[in-house]
Protein backbone atom coordinates (compact mmCIF):
# COMPACT_ATOMS: atom_id res chain seq x y z
CA UNK A 1 0.00 0.00 0.00
CA UNK A 2 1.16 3.52 -0.63
CA UNK A 3 2.47 5.32 2.43
CA UNK A 4 1.26 8.77 3.48
CA UNK A 5 0.92 10.80 6.65
CA UNK A 6 -1.97 12.82 7.94
CA UNK A 7 -0.49 15.98 6.44
CA UNK A 8 0.64 14.55 3.09
CA UNK A 9 -1.40 13.77 0.03
CA UNK A 10 -0.40 10.45 -1.54
CA UNK A 11 2.26 10.83 -4.21
CA UNK A 12 2.22 8.77 -7.40
CA UNK A 13 5.63 8.26 -8.94
CA UNK A 14 6.34 7.10 -12.48
CA UNK A 15 9.39 5.78 -14.32
CA UNK A 16 9.22 5.64 -18.10
CA UNK A 17 11.97 4.56 -20.44
CA UNK A 18 13.24 7.54 -22.41
CA UNK A 19 14.56 7.24 -25.94
CA UNK A 20 18.10 8.19 -25.01
CA UNK A 21 18.29 8.65 -21.25
CA UNK A 22 17.23 5.29 -19.82
CA UNK A 23 14.63 5.44 -17.08
CA UNK A 24 13.45 8.98 -16.40
CA UNK A 25 11.82 9.64 -12.98
CA UNK A 26 8.65 11.73 -12.97
CA UNK A 27 6.82 12.91 -9.84
CA UNK A 28 3.14 13.66 -9.31
CA UNK A 29 2.09 15.49 -6.17
CA UNK A 30 5.24 14.68 -4.21
CA UNK A 31 8.98 15.34 -4.04
CA UNK A 32 10.26 12.03 -2.70
CA UNK A 33 13.07 10.52 -4.75
CA UNK A 34 12.74 6.93 -5.86
CA UNK A 35 15.22 4.47 -4.36
CA UNK A 36 17.77 2.93 -6.72
CA UNK A 37 16.60 0.04 -8.86
CA UNK A 38 18.05 -3.22 -7.56
CA UNK A 39 18.31 -6.97 -8.12
CA UNK A 40 17.04 -8.74 -11.22
CA UNK A 41 15.37 -5.52 -12.36
CA UNK A 42 18.68 -3.64 -12.41
CA UNK A 43 20.32 -6.41 -14.40
CA UNK A 44 17.41 -6.47 -16.84
CA UNK A 45 17.88 -2.79 -17.61
CA UNK A 46 21.24 -3.52 -19.18
CA UNK A 47 21.41 -7.00 -20.59
CA UNK A 48 19.20 -9.65 -19.01
CA UNK A 49 15.59 -10.84 -19.30
CA UNK A 50 13.32 -9.37 -16.62
CA UNK A 51 11.04 -12.42 -16.49
CA UNK A 52 13.49 -14.95 -15.09
CA UNK A 53 12.49 -14.07 -11.51
CA UNK A 54 8.91 -15.32 -11.99
CA UNK A 55 9.96 -18.92 -11.29
CA UNK A 56 11.22 -18.01 -7.80
CA UNK A 57 7.80 -18.44 -6.19
CA UNK A 58 4.39 -20.04 -6.58
CA UNK A 59 1.91 -21.63 -6.82
CA UNK A 60 0.28 -20.15 -9.90
CA UNK A 61 -3.46 -19.50 -9.95
CA UNK A 62 -5.79 -19.02 -12.92
CA UNK A 63 -3.57 -21.14 -15.15
CA UNK A 64 -0.32 -23.08 -15.45
CA UNK A 65 3.04 -21.64 -14.36
CA UNK A 66 4.57 -19.10 -16.74
CA UNK A 67 8.27 -18.50 -17.23
CA UNK A 68 10.59 -16.59 -19.52
CA UNK A 69 10.60 -19.41 -22.07
CA UNK A 70 6.83 -19.67 -22.22
CA UNK A 71 6.48 -15.90 -22.57
CA UNK A 72 9.09 -15.56 -25.31
CA UNK A 73 7.89 -13.13 -27.97
CA UNK A 74 5.04 -11.72 -25.86
CA UNK A 75 4.69 -8.29 -24.27
CA UNK A 76 4.15 -8.74 -20.54
CA UNK A 77 2.73 -6.48 -17.83
CA UNK A 78 3.79 -7.67 -14.37
CA UNK A 79 1.79 -6.04 -11.56
CA UNK A 80 2.66 -6.44 -7.88
CA UNK A 81 -0.49 -6.27 -5.76
CA UNK A 82 -2.18 -7.67 -2.68
CA UNK A 83 -5.88 -8.27 -2.32
CA UNK A 84 -6.69 -6.20 0.79
CA UNK A 85 -4.94 -3.05 -0.49
CA UNK A 86 -7.28 -0.37 -1.86
CA UNK A 87 -4.52 0.98 -4.12
CA UNK A 88 -4.17 -2.51 -5.62
CA UNK A 89 -7.90 -2.99 -6.07
CA UNK A 90 -8.29 0.22 -8.06
CA UNK A 91 -5.83 -0.98 -10.74
CA UNK A 92 -7.68 -4.25 -11.39
CA UNK A 93 -10.16 -2.76 -13.93
CA UNK A 94 -7.20 -1.59 -16.06
CA UNK A 95 -5.41 -4.94 -15.92
CA UNK A 96 -8.66 -6.72 -16.76
CA UNK A 97 -9.38 -4.51 -19.78
CA UNK A 98 -5.81 -4.65 -21.10
CA UNK A 99 -5.74 -8.44 -20.96
CA UNK A 100 -9.11 -8.68 -22.74
CA UNK A 101 -8.27 -6.07 -25.36
CA UNK A 102 -4.68 -6.96 -26.20
CA UNK A 103 -4.32 -10.62 -25.18
CA UNK A 104 -4.95 -11.95 -28.67
CA UNK A 105 -2.41 -9.48 -30.06
CA UNK A 106 0.42 -10.70 -27.85
CA UNK A 107 -0.02 -9.22 -24.35
CA UNK A 108 0.09 -11.25 -21.15
CA UNK A 109 -0.90 -9.70 -17.81
CA UNK A 110 0.60 -11.35 -14.71
CA UNK A 111 -0.32 -10.47 -11.15
CA UNK A 112 2.33 -11.08 -8.49
CA UNK A 113 0.38 -11.41 -5.25
CA UNK A 114 2.77 -10.32 -2.50
CA UNK A 115 1.03 -10.05 0.89
CA UNK A 116 1.19 -7.37 3.53
CA UNK A 117 -0.82 -9.15 6.24
CA UNK A 118 -0.53 -12.76 7.41
CA UNK A 119 -4.04 -13.73 6.25
CA UNK A 120 -3.06 -12.79 2.69
CA UNK A 121 -0.56 -15.65 2.61
CA UNK A 122 -3.29 -18.30 2.95
CA UNK A 123 -4.23 -19.90 -0.37
CA UNK A 124 -7.96 -20.32 0.38
CA UNK A 125 -8.18 -16.58 1.12
CA UNK A 126 -6.34 -15.67 -2.09
CA UNK A 127 -8.50 -18.00 -4.19
CA UNK A 128 -11.66 -16.52 -2.71
CA UNK A 129 -10.39 -13.01 -3.34
CA UNK A 130 -9.67 -13.76 -7.01
CA UNK A 131 -13.24 -14.97 -7.37
CA UNK A 132 -14.75 -12.02 -5.48
CA UNK A 133 -12.68 -9.47 -7.40
CA UNK A 134 -13.19 -11.05 -10.85
CA UNK A 135 -9.47 -11.58 -11.40
CA UNK A 136 -9.05 -13.97 -14.32
CA UNK A 137 -5.50 -13.22 -15.49
CA UNK A 138 -2.62 -15.43 -14.23
CA UNK A 139 -1.51 -14.78 -10.65
CA UNK A 140 1.64 -16.09 -8.99
CA UNK A 141 1.61 -16.30 -5.20
CA UNK A 142 4.70 -14.61 -3.77
CA UNK A 143 4.11 -15.03 -0.04
CA UNK A 144 7.84 -15.32 0.66
CA UNK A 145 8.51 -12.09 -1.27
CA UNK A 146 11.16 -13.78 -3.44
CA UNK A 147 9.90 -12.21 -6.68
CA UNK A 148 9.36 -8.89 -4.88
CA UNK A 149 13.01 -8.84 -3.75
CA UNK A 150 14.33 -10.00 -7.11
CA UNK A 151 12.60 -7.10 -8.84
CA UNK A 152 13.75 -4.68 -6.12
CA UNK A 153 10.10 -3.72 -5.73
CA UNK A 154 8.90 -1.32 -3.02
CA UNK A 155 5.24 -0.51 -3.67
CA UNK A 156 1.70 -1.85 -3.98
CA UNK A 157 0.76 -1.59 -6.78
CA UNK A 158 3.74 -1.50 -9.12
CA UNK A 159 3.76 -2.12 -12.88
CA UNK A 160 6.62 -3.51 -14.96
CA UNK A 161 6.14 -3.48 -18.74
CA UNK A 162 8.40 -5.97 -20.49
CA UNK A 163 8.95 -6.12 -24.22
CA UNK A 164 8.77 -9.15 -26.50
CA UNK A 165 12.58 -9.43 -26.16
CA UNK A 166 12.18 -10.06 -22.41
CA UNK A 167 13.66 -6.74 -21.33
CA UNK A 168 12.11 -4.08 -19.12
CA UNK A 169 10.68 -1.10 -21.02
CA UNK A 170 8.72 0.77 -18.34
CA UNK A 171 8.10 0.87 -14.59
CA UNK A 172 5.33 2.67 -12.68
CA UNK A 173 4.94 2.73 -8.89
CA UNK A 174 1.48 3.41 -7.51
CA UNK A 175 -1.76 4.49 -9.13
CA UNK A 176 -2.08 6.73 -12.15
CA UNK A 177 -0.42 7.20 -15.53
CA UNK A 178 -2.55 4.42 -17.02
CA UNK A 179 -2.60 6.25 -20.34
CA UNK A 180 1.19 6.14 -20.54
CA UNK A 181 1.28 2.47 -19.62
CA UNK A 182 -1.29 1.63 -22.28
CA UNK A 183 0.50 3.72 -24.92
CA UNK A 184 3.68 1.82 -24.12
CA UNK A 185 1.83 -1.49 -24.43
CA UNK A 186 0.49 -0.39 -27.83
CA UNK A 187 3.93 0.70 -28.99
CA UNK A 188 5.55 -2.60 -28.00
CA UNK A 189 2.78 -4.63 -29.62
CA UNK A 190 3.11 -2.58 -32.82
CA UNK A 191 6.69 -3.82 -33.11
CA UNK A 192 5.52 -7.45 -33.22
CA UNK A 193 4.60 -9.68 -36.17
CA UNK A 194 0.99 -8.42 -36.24
CA UNK A 195 1.31 -4.71 -35.50
CA UNK A 196 -2.13 -3.52 -36.57
CA UNK A 197 -3.19 0.12 -36.51
CA UNK A 198 -2.73 2.51 -33.57
CA UNK A 199 -5.67 2.35 -31.20
CA UNK A 200 -7.51 4.75 -28.94
CA UNK A 201 -7.02 4.34 -25.22
CA UNK A 202 -9.35 2.00 -23.37
CA UNK A 203 -12.34 3.36 -21.51
CA UNK A 204 -12.09 1.93 -18.00
CA UNK A 205 -14.72 2.40 -15.31
CA UNK A 206 -14.29 0.74 -11.93
CA UNK A 207 -17.27 -0.22 -9.79
CA UNK A 208 -17.59 0.03 -6.01
CA UNK A 209 -14.22 -0.14 -4.25
CA UNK A 210 -12.51 -0.49 -7.65
CA UNK A 211 -13.72 2.96 -8.76
CA UNK A 212 -11.11 5.66 -9.35
CA UNK A 213 -10.08 7.60 -6.21
CA UNK A 214 -10.88 11.23 -5.51
CA UNK A 215 -7.43 12.68 -4.89
CA UNK A 216 -8.80 16.24 -4.98
CA UNK A 217 -10.60 15.74 -1.67
CA UNK A 218 -8.13 13.32 -0.07
CA UNK A 219 -6.68 14.80 3.12
CA UNK A 220 -6.40 11.66 5.27
CA UNK A 221 -3.70 9.02 5.04
CA UNK A 222 -3.40 5.31 5.66
CA UNK A 223 -3.69 4.62 9.41
CA UNK A 224 -2.66 1.33 11.03
CA UNK A 225 -4.38 -0.09 14.09
CA UNK A 226 -1.84 -2.79 15.04
CA UNK A 227 0.86 -1.40 17.31
CA UNK A 228 3.75 -2.25 14.95
CA UNK A 229 2.82 0.71 12.72
CA UNK A 230 0.13 2.55 14.71
CA UNK A 231 0.28 6.35 14.82
CA UNK A 232 -2.06 9.23 15.62
CA UNK A 233 -3.91 7.23 18.31
CA UNK A 234 -5.65 9.35 20.94
CA UNK A 235 -5.51 7.89 24.45
CA UNK A 236 -3.41 8.62 27.57
CA UNK A 237 -0.45 6.24 27.50
CA UNK A 238 -1.24 5.03 23.99
CA UNK A 239 -2.04 1.43 23.01
CA UNK A 240 -1.52 -1.30 25.60
CA UNK A 241 0.35 -4.09 23.83
CA UNK A 242 -0.93 -7.67 23.79
CA UNK A 243 -3.28 -7.31 26.76
CA UNK A 244 -6.99 -6.62 27.04
CA UNK A 245 -7.69 -3.00 27.89
CA UNK A 246 -10.89 -1.02 28.32
CA UNK A 247 -10.56 2.23 26.38
CA UNK A 248 -12.67 5.35 26.76
CA UNK A 249 -13.33 7.66 23.80
CA UNK A 250 -11.91 11.18 23.89
CA UNK A 251 -14.29 14.12 24.26
CA UNK A 252 -13.11 15.53 20.91
CA UNK A 253 -11.29 13.71 18.12
CA UNK A 254 -9.02 15.98 16.03
CA UNK A 255 -8.78 15.57 12.27
CA UNK A 256 -6.70 12.56 11.21
CA UNK A 257 -6.67 11.04 14.68
CA UNK A 258 -8.36 7.82 15.80
CA UNK A 259 -9.50 6.18 19.01
CA UNK A 260 -10.88 3.01 20.57
CA UNK A 261 -13.71 2.52 23.04
CA UNK A 262 -14.71 -0.60 24.95
CA UNK A 263 -12.51 -3.65 25.45
CA UNK A 264 -9.77 -4.30 22.87
CA UNK A 265 -6.53 -6.25 22.71
CA UNK A 266 -3.93 -4.53 20.55
CA UNK A 267 -1.64 -6.89 18.67
CA UNK A 268 1.24 -6.24 16.30
CA UNK A 269 -0.82 -6.44 13.09
CA UNK A 270 -4.34 -5.78 14.38
CA UNK A 271 -6.49 -4.97 17.39
CA UNK A 272 -9.23 -7.42 18.41
CA UNK A 273 -12.50 -6.46 20.07
CA UNK A 274 -12.87 -8.53 23.24
CA UNK A 275 -16.47 -7.66 24.21
CA UNK A 276 -19.68 -6.61 22.45
CA UNK A 277 -20.14 -2.93 21.56
CA UNK A 278 -16.40 -2.20 21.28
CA UNK A 279 -15.84 0.62 18.79
CA UNK A 280 -13.12 2.28 16.72
CA UNK A 281 -13.41 5.88 15.51
CA UNK A 282 -11.55 8.14 13.06
CA UNK A 283 -11.93 11.83 12.19
CA UNK A 284 -11.18 12.00 8.45
CA UNK A 285 -11.51 14.00 5.24
CA UNK A 286 -11.94 11.87 2.11
CA UNK A 287 -14.67 10.66 -0.20
CA UNK A 288 -14.12 7.01 0.74
CA UNK A 289 -13.17 5.31 3.99
CA UNK A 290 -12.17 1.65 4.01
CA UNK A 291 -10.93 -0.71 6.69
CA UNK A 292 -9.17 -4.05 6.49
CA UNK A 293 -11.20 -6.24 8.85
CA UNK A 294 -11.52 -9.91 9.73
CA UNK A 295 -13.40 -12.15 12.17
CA UNK A 296 -11.06 -13.63 14.77
CA UNK A 297 -12.69 -17.02 14.07
CA UNK A 298 -13.69 -17.90 10.50
CA UNK A 299 -16.81 -19.67 11.74
CA UNK A 300 -18.07 -16.62 13.65
CA UNK A 301 -18.87 -13.59 11.47
CA UNK A 302 -19.04 -10.28 13.31
CA UNK A 303 -21.93 -7.84 12.91
CA UNK A 304 -20.88 -4.21 12.59
CA UNK A 305 -22.64 -0.86 12.63
CA UNK A 306 -21.20 2.30 11.08
CA UNK A 307 -22.07 5.85 12.12
CA UNK A 308 -21.05 9.20 10.66
CA UNK A 309 -21.14 12.11 13.08
CA UNK A 310 -23.25 9.93 15.39
CA UNK A 311 -25.89 9.06 12.77
CA UNK A 312 -26.56 6.28 10.28
CA UNK A 313 -24.61 7.05 7.09
CA UNK A 314 -27.65 7.20 4.79
CA UNK A 315 -26.58 8.08 1.23
CA UNK A 316 -22.95 8.21 2.39
CA UNK A 317 -22.78 4.48 3.10
CA UNK A 318 -20.05 2.40 1.50
CA UNK A 319 -20.22 -0.71 -0.68
CA UNK A 320 -20.16 -3.11 2.30
CA UNK A 321 -22.77 -1.54 4.59
CA UNK A 322 -26.34 -0.38 4.11
CA UNK A 323 -27.83 3.08 4.53
CA UNK A 324 -28.54 2.08 8.14
CA UNK A 325 -24.82 1.40 8.63
CA UNK A 326 -25.27 -2.32 9.24
CA UNK A 327 -22.83 -4.83 7.78
CA UNK A 328 -21.19 -8.22 8.34
CA UNK A 329 -17.50 -9.07 8.54
CA UNK A 330 -17.37 -12.69 7.40
CA UNK A 331 -13.84 -13.07 6.02
CA UNK A 332 -10.52 -11.20 6.02
CA UNK A 333 -10.51 -8.48 3.36
CA UNK A 334 -10.90 -4.77 2.77
CA UNK A 335 -14.38 -3.34 3.47
CA UNK A 336 -15.60 -0.07 1.97
CA UNK A 337 -17.58 1.57 4.77
CA UNK A 338 -18.08 5.17 3.60
CA UNK A 339 -18.50 6.82 0.21
CA UNK A 340 -19.44 10.45 0.79
CA UNK A 341 -21.79 12.20 -1.57
CA UNK A 342 -20.80 15.73 -2.54
CA UNK A 343 -19.58 17.87 -0.95
CA UNK A 344 -16.85 15.95 0.89
CA UNK A 345 -16.35 17.29 4.42
CA UNK A 346 -14.58 16.47 7.67
CA UNK A 347 -16.54 13.63 9.28
CA UNK A 348 -16.27 11.52 12.41
CA UNK A 349 -16.51 7.84 11.57
CA UNK A 350 -17.33 5.18 14.15
CA UNK A 351 -17.51 1.43 13.66
CA UNK A 352 -19.09 -0.56 16.48
CA UNK A 353 -18.53 -4.33 16.65
CA UNK A 354 -21.84 -5.73 17.86
CA UNK A 355 -20.17 -9.10 18.55
CA UNK A 356 -16.75 -9.79 20.06
CA UNK A 357 -13.91 -11.03 17.88
CA UNK A 358 -13.48 -8.28 15.28
CA UNK A 359 -9.94 -7.76 14.02
CA UNK A 360 -9.18 -4.23 12.79
CA UNK A 361 -5.98 -3.81 10.76
CA UNK A 362 -5.86 -0.46 8.96
CA UNK A 363 -7.87 2.51 7.68
CA UNK A 364 -7.40 3.51 4.04
CA UNK A 365 -8.96 6.35 2.09
CA UNK A 366 -9.72 7.43 -1.45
Amino acid sequence: MSRSTSSDRPSRRVWLKGAAAGLVPLSLGGVLALPPVRGALARALDSGPALSALNLSGPWLNGPPLDAGGLDGRVVVVCFWTYSCINSLRVLPYLRVWQQRYGARGLTVIGVHTPEFAFETELPNIRQALKDLDVTFPVVVDSGRRIWRAFGNNAWPAFYVIGADGRLRGHVDGEGRYDQIERLIQKLLSQGPSPGAPEALSEVVGVGPQAAPDFRDLESGETYVGYAQAADFVYPGGLRRDVEQRYHPPRDLPLNRWSLSGVWQAGEEFATSAAPAAAVAHRFHARDLHMVLAPAMASRPVRIQVRLDGQAPGQDHGWDVGADGMGLVDRPRMYQLVRQARPVADRTFELQALDPGLRAYVFTFG
